[in-house]
């Protein structure tokens, strides 16, 4: 399906919905594109930083192996 097509539908079934159910469309459509005003996205600076950490933590050992973290996962 093409995007103006979609975009069609979408105008299309908007109006359908109430006034509640087309704000709870919004919030849906703003979660997707991780739109939030309370967070704060971190720089490239402390994303590299924290990339470098990780593998160093790596390559001392510290990590598990994929087989053990689906078995910590299944403990969750």
């Amino acid at each position: 399906m093409t995007t103006s097509a979609i975009r069609n539908q979408v105008e299309d079934y908007l109006p359908m919905l109430s006034d509640k159910q087309q704000a709870l469309v919004l919030e849906m459509i703003k979660s997707f594109l991780n739109v939030d005003n309370d967070s704060k996205r971190i720089s490239i600076k402390q994303y590299n930083k924290e990339l470098d950490e990780a593998v160093s933590r790596i390559e001392q050992g510290e990590s598990i192996d994929h087989a053990d973290a689906l078995k910590e996962i299944t403990k969750w």
